[in-house]
C-alpha cells in the first residue's frame, strides 16, 4: 500500500529514513536518478531484491523506475496532499499506541478501565497546543470505523456536573420504521449504552451496545476533553454511534432549560417522563430529521 512511503517522506528525503524504512525497494525510488542507480551505495545492500524483481515482475520493476523520475523531475520544496496526509500519519502513529494495548477486556469486547495511557502518548502530547493535539487526535480517530470527539473544557464541565445529579437518560434512535430506544448510563467518565428492550428484559445484566470513554487528562492543561468509543457491532453501525454521541451533547451541553429539563425529569420523576418527548426534541432540533436514514422524503 502507500504506507510503506511515510517515513521516508516524512522526514525530508534522507537516505537513512530511506533504509529505516520496511519497504527498502520503494523508497529508493527517492534517492537518484535511474542512470546513476548502479553507482548508489546502497545498491549493494538491494542488488538481489531489484534484481529479483527486475525478472519475476518487470511490469512493477518499470513502473517504479518511471515513478522515480517523476519524483526527481518535481521542483525542491514541492509538496502533494497526499504526502502531506502520510506526514501527518506517520506523526499520528508516534503518538498513539495499538488500541486498547495491554488492557484488560470485559464480557462484550468493551475495555475495563480504558486509560488515555493506553491510547495516547501522554508526554509526548504535553508540549503540543490544544489546537495540534485537537488536529492529530481527529486525523487519527477519521481513518477508524468509529466516534471520536474532542470536547471543549467548560462543556465538558457542564456535562459532567450534570451527570452527576443525573446519570442516566432515555435515547431514541432513528430507524426506518420508527424509532429505537436506548438508556445511556453514566459510570464515572464512561457512559454505557444498552437498548431499552435490553434493559426491560436483562435488568442490571444487560450488556453494553456502545460504551463512550471520556478522558479529563488535558483538561486542566489544555482545556480539552478527548472523547473515544467502542461498540459492538453486532448491534450498532458508527452512524447509530454518532447520533447518539450527538444527542449526548444535545441533551447534557444545552442551554435550553426545558431540554435538560427532560433529562431531571427522567432521573428524579420518572413517572412523569414521556418517550415521545424526546422524539419530539430530537426533531425540533434537526438532529431526528438527518438522522433517519432515507425517509427525508418519503413522509407518506
Amino acid at each position: 500500500g502507500s504506507g510503506a512511503m511515510a517515513g521516508p517522506l516524512c522526514q525530508g528525503w534522507g537516505l537513512g529514513a530511506a533504509l529505516r524504512s520496511r519497504a527498502a525497494l520503494r523508497p529508493l525510488g527517492l534517492l537518484a536518478p535511474p542512470a546513476a542507480l548502479e553507482e548508489n551505495p546502497f545498491y549493494g545492500r538491494y542488488r538481489h531484491k531489484i534484481q529479483e524483481l527486475r525478472r519475476s515482475s518487470p511490469d512493477v520493476f518499470e513502473s517504479r523506475m518511471e515513478k522515480r523520475s517523476e519524483v526527481k523531475r518535481q521542483p525542491v520544496g514541492h509538496s502533494k496532499q497526499g504526502e502531506f496526509i502520510r506526514c501527518m500519519e506517520e506523526k499520528a502513529r508516534q503518538i498513539f499506541f495499538a488500541e486498547g494495548l495491554g488492557s484488560k477486556t470485559s464480557k462484550g469486547g468493551f475495555t475495563k478501565d480504558k486509560t488515555l495511557d493506553s491510547v495516547l502518548n501522554v508526554e509526548m502530547v504535553k508540549e503540543k497546543s490544544a489546537e495540534e493535539i485537537t488536529q492529530i487526535w481527529n486525523q487519527y480517530f477519521s481513518a477508524k470505523d468509529t466516534v471520536y470527539a474532542v470536547i471543549p473544557a467548560d462543556k465538558f464541565d457542564l456535562m459532567w456536573k450534570r451527570a452527576q445529579s443525573c446519570p442516566s437518560f432515555l435515547y431514541a434512535l432513528p430507524r426506518k420504521e420508527g424509532y429505537e430506544f436506548f438508556v445511556g448510563q453514566w459510570s464515572g467518565t464512561e457512559l454505557h449504552f444498552t437498548s431499552l428492550i435490553n434493559v426491560q428484559t436483562q435488568g442490571e445484566t444487560a450488556p453494553s451496545q456502545l460504551v463512550l470513554y471520556h478522558y479529563p487528562d488535558l483538561q486542566k492543561e489544555k482545556g480539552i476533553v478527548l472523547m473515544t468509543a467502542e461498540m459492538d457491532s453486532k448491534f450498532l453501525v458508527v452512524h447509530d454511534a454518532q447520533c447518539l454521541a450527538n444527542q449526548v451533547q444535545l441533551f447534557y451541553a444545552t442551554d435550553r432549560s426545558e431540554t435538560y429539563g427532560l433529562v431531571e425529569t427522567f432521573n428524579h420523576r420518572s413517572s412523569e417522563f414521556k418517550y415521545m418527548s424526546v422524539v419530539a426534541e430530537l426533531e425540533q432540533s434537526g438532529l431526528g430529521k438527518e438522522l433517519r436514514p432515507g425517509q427525508a422524503s418519503d413522509k407518506s
